[in-house]
């Protein structure tokens, strides 16, 4: 049998004596790659090009020669290779869209977009193949524009998209997400060939967090994404078993050990375990980083492993080899999850805790880790998970980095003496009903003001317009702009009391606030992400300030705002109570997750690892689907298990469903 050294060889002799075909080339180029010495293919490409000028063909084993390029990190090469191709065929679609990938990866995106519309403007053929690239560039064009904050621009390319072809979930999550962060409401907005169903089905779990207060409805589409995405749990290696005895070997798993808000909640953790009951991996699948908080992270975890140049087989095995028993998955449905990696099961025991705040409604994640406010008894048959509880769900940091010098309020564009109200949570969490009670409060705390994080100036624009219309001066909404995380904190003092979104409250942002001295007043749902702030607060000693209902969450803000001597109170309780409170203890946190892990493998040594309950969601998702959560707000209605009830009976006149342990339906397992 050839070597791969003697069969490349061969081919570059046969290149050279223009005795090597086009398919001859490519089938070498793959047993070249099976063979581990994908290197060498672009010199054989490159060989070929050179002595096969007038090749018919040269344009598309251009083409080939540019993906091997890129592959190997040769950019410039790659994209000299592709413009070659173009000029040689200008109607080769896939060279236009290989090489705007190129120059947005070369930070180019201006040039990017200007292939992807050139491809587009080429494709006026209706063919199978043209539709196909055609799609491609349009979803290329959204994605690059929607990172240059180019948002309504992004959008009508993904509905062009979507009505050549609507069964794109991945370009269904960017539709519905981008409606979100610019407050365009309805959020899902329905069209002649894109119906209601197939936006809601297609809604990532994190944007569903945001839309509705409905945690069934949730779960059911935490499900559904998990199918639909991920499919079935792929075949398993047979991983090393995890050997008891000794600390427990704990691997997070997470692409937030770095600038991000999560590392920020999360930075104190590794340092504060107690090496005597744990031993901390750390699996970075993130993009490369190099900020303090990362280097940080690499330094006080005791194994630190990046993965993200591993494919999910190949994690998994890193994982299961370093022996882990337990997995903490801080990703959940998130920018950058490895759930392909998850969903191998390196691990015997699989947690899902901080980086998403829900259920995951997947057949591997075990627990849950949250708080008896976040998700109380009752609120149990809304998980697929087994719920543990800390003290308080969400760690935080006590060394945050702050700016000395802080604005004035003039220099922040807000009033000196009038009340304050902030919300520094991102646009996609503002919905309509959030926004209509704001208004509300503004106008009946005469001249206060509300001091929003800003957005594109088109979804400014917006927010100002909408509270035009409620009669609201458009002047009393201020936009801050962005600023680095240490001079962001110190504007916080400015500001006298934070009004909370829902149903997607403020989760590292509550915490900056109360560690700021602002405190919060929130409205706890029913949902996971709607009842976080609402654990923080009650951490941070202010029970008195989550709310229960819209009606009373205006009503407190406006007594509040009208009473300034009340808000300064405020202020001054929590600045009194902030070093002794339970939302700082961050050595109790770290003690009671160790005790929680315990618990766990305790569990999985006495065969009682828990299965997660996934039964009859899809039934539920189907009924879940019927209403509309923009007109409707869920979580307003008084009796939440009589209003699910009321949906399942319509469907059990004509499908029963089998017996679960939700909303009171005895399970028969």
């Amino acid at each position: 049998m050839s070597t791969s050294n003697e069969i490349l060889g061969a081919a570059v002799v046969r290149a050279i004596a223009k005795d090597l075909s086009v398919p001859d080339l490519i089938r070498t180029t793959e047993t070249l790659k099976q063979s581990g010495q994908a290197g060498a293919v672009p010199t054989l490409y490159a060989t070929w090009v050179q002595h096969n000028p007038e090749h018919p063909l040269l344009y598309a084993v251009l083409f080939n020669q540019g993906v091997a390029l890129t592959d190997a990190g040769e950019l410039l090469l790659a994209r000299a290779c592709l413009e070659r191709a173009i000029a040689l065929n200008p109607e080769f679609m896939p060279a236009y869209i290989n090489l705007g990938r190129i120059h947005e990866r070369l930070g180019s995106v201006g040039l990017a977009v200007v292939q992807w519309s050139a491809a587009l403007t080429r494709m006026a053929a209706v063919t199978g193949s043209a539709v196909g690239h055609k799609i491609t560039a349009l979803n290329q064009s959204a994605r690059a524009l929607e990172t240059a904050n180019q948002d309504e621009v992004a959008e009508t390319l993904l509905r062009q998209s979507l009505e050549l072809d609507r069964h794109q979930p991945e370009a269904v999550q960017h539709l519905v997400a981008l409606r979100q962060r610019q407050c365009e409401w309805p959020v899902v907005l329905p069209s002649e060939r894109l119906d209601r169903e197939t936006l809601l089905k297609g809604m990532s779990p994190l944007s569903a967090a945001a839309y509705t207060d409905d945690p069934l409805l949730q779960l059911a589409l935490a499900a559904h994404y998990n199918r639909s995405e991920l499919g079935a749990p792929p075949a398993m290696d047979a991983w090393p078993a995890a050997a008891a005895g000794g600390p427990l070997r704990i691997g997070y798993l997470s692409s937030d050990l770095r600038e991000h808000a999560v590392g920020y909640l999360m930075t104190e953790v590794f340092g504060l375990h107690d090496r005597r009951a744990v031993e901390v991996f750390a699996y970075y699948c993130g993009p490369e980083a190099r900020d303090p908080l990362h280097a940080h992270f690499r330094s006080t975890a005791d194994h630190f492993v990046p993965i993200s140049h591993l494919d999910d087989d190949g994690a998994a095995r890193r994982i299961a080899e370093d022996g882990i028993q337990i997995l903490v998955d801080l990703n959940g449905y998130t920018r950058e999850a490895r759930l392909g990696v998850v969903a191998r099961r390196p691990a015997p025991v699989i947690a899902n805790w901080l980086g998403y705040p829900g259920t995951m409604g997947s057949p591997y994640h075990h627990y849950l880790v949250a708080d008896d406010w976040i998700v109380p008894e009752e609120s149990e048959p809304y998980y697929s998970e087994k719920v543990l509880r800390l003290p308080c769900y969400q760690p935080s940091n006590r060394h945050r980095e702050v700016a000395a010098a802080a604005p004035s309020r003039a220099q922040a564009g807000l009033p000196e003496d009038e009340v304050v109200f902030c919300c520094f949570n991102g646009a996609q969490k503002i919905t309509q009903f959030t926004m209509d009670r704001w208004l509300l409060i503004l106008a009946q705390v005469p001249g206060s003001v509300l001091w929003l994080l800003g957005g594109s100036e088109a979804t400014n624009a917006r927010l100002r317009d909408h509270a035009a219309r409620r009669g609201v001066a458009r002047e009393r909404l201020v936009f801050a702009q962005k600023l680095a995380n240490p001079a962001h904190l110190a504007r916080y003092r400015l500001a006298d009391l934070f009004l909370d979104t829902t149903p997607y409250g403020a989760h590292t942002t509550a915490s900056d606030a109360l560690f700021m001295g602002v405190p919060i007043l929130t409205l706890s749902g029913r949902s996971f992400a709607s009842r976080v702030c609402g654990s923080l607060a009650r951490a941070a000693g202010f029970p008195d300030l989550v709310c229960r209902s819209p009606q009373e969450y205006v009503e407190r803000a406006v007594a509040l705002g009208r009473d300034p001597a009340q808000l300064r109170a405020l202020r001054e309780r929590l600045r009194v109570q902030k070093d002794t409170c339970l939302l700082f203890d961050m050595p109790r946190l770290v003690r009671s997750l160790e005790g929680l892990y315990q618990r766990m493998w305790d569990d999985r040594q006495a065969g009682r690892l828990p299965r997660p309950d996934l039964a009859n969601l899809e039934e539920y998702l189907e009924m879940g689907l019927q209403t509309d959560h923009e007109v409707v707000e869920v979580q307003a209605i008084d009796d939440y298990p009589g209003y699910w009830r009321s949906l399942l009976s319509q469907r059990e006149r004509h499908r029963p469903m089998e017996p679960d342990r939700r909303l009171g339906r005895p399970a028969t397992r």
